[in-house]
């Protein structure tokens, strides 16, 4: 996983701080492999530690291995086929934050219903969940039809929780159920692909999977792989819960 990547993968934990440090080295990288943790703290007017905090919470060891992952970045070309479902499920291997699944899974244990919402193709993967919660007894729900979703939706409170899927964060039927329930204080968890998207900025907790759209003679053939990795990992984790 890259530098931006590890950021978009942590942002949660970055304050205004963090950003300040972090768009200095994205614009200078080249320079910060140079650099002692001294040196670039006297260059943002902080101190190391600062800086090795940042470090450790973007998923390095410290500032040694920010400072050699970057160089590695820099001088090695990429070897892997960006386009093999291979790729695909190593980057969401590393995609996975064991401190947010266990975060997510609280809420579906705390909640006093969880409505899983997708569209099209994605609908199998919320039967699914709704069949990995009721089988430890959690209430569950999975509606195909939109005024089913909204009639539900409209019944819960903050102590409900929504579920929503979408590989690209920008299915409309999507960003409309989320408005919904934000009117009316439901709890938020989206699934998308690992990018900036619109339904990512409207939902309380995000998890990511790899899974980059892909078209063939037409059809979408986007692999769905990834998206049954992580939610099989979340089952797992609320099932370790007890």
């Amino acid at each position: 996983m890259d530098f931006h990547e590890r950021i978009l993968k942590y942002e949660y934990k970055l304050n205004d701080t963090d950003d300040q440090i972090i768009e200095y080295i994205l614009s200078h990288k080249q320079e910060v492999t140079n650099l002692t943790i001294q040196n670039l703290a006297n260059k943002l007017y902080t101190v190391p530690n600062t800086i090795m905090r940042l470090s450790k919470k973007i998923g390095y060891e410290g500032y040694s291995h920010l400072k050699n992952s970057l160089k590695e970045e820099l001088k090695t070309a990429k070897i892997q086929d960006e386009n093999s479902s291979y790729y695909f499920i190593k980057k969401t291997i590393d995609l996975i934050d064991e401190e947010v699944l266990l975060s997510v899974a609280r809420i579906i244990k705390e909640a006093k219903l969880v409505l899983f919402y997708a569209v099209g193709d994605n609908t199998y993967f919320c039967d699914m969940m709704v069949k990995n919660l009721r089988m430890v007894e959690r209430e569950s729900r999975f509606y195909l039809h939109r005024h089913e979703n909204i009639h539900q939706i409209q019944e819960m409170g903050e102590k409900d929780l929504l579920f929503l899927i979408s590989l690209s964060g920008k299915t409309p039927q999507v960003l409309e159920m989320t408005e919904k329930a934000k009117e009316r204080g439901v709890q938020t968890v989206s699934l998308t692909h690992f990018y900036h998207n619109p339904l990512q900025e409207k939902t309380a907790i995000n998890l990511y999977c790899y899974s980059p759209k892909e078209i063939m003679n037409g059809y979408n053939v986007t692999d769905h792989t990834p998206l049954m990795i992580i939610l099989q990992a979340l089952s797992r984790t609320y099932w370790e819960l007890g």
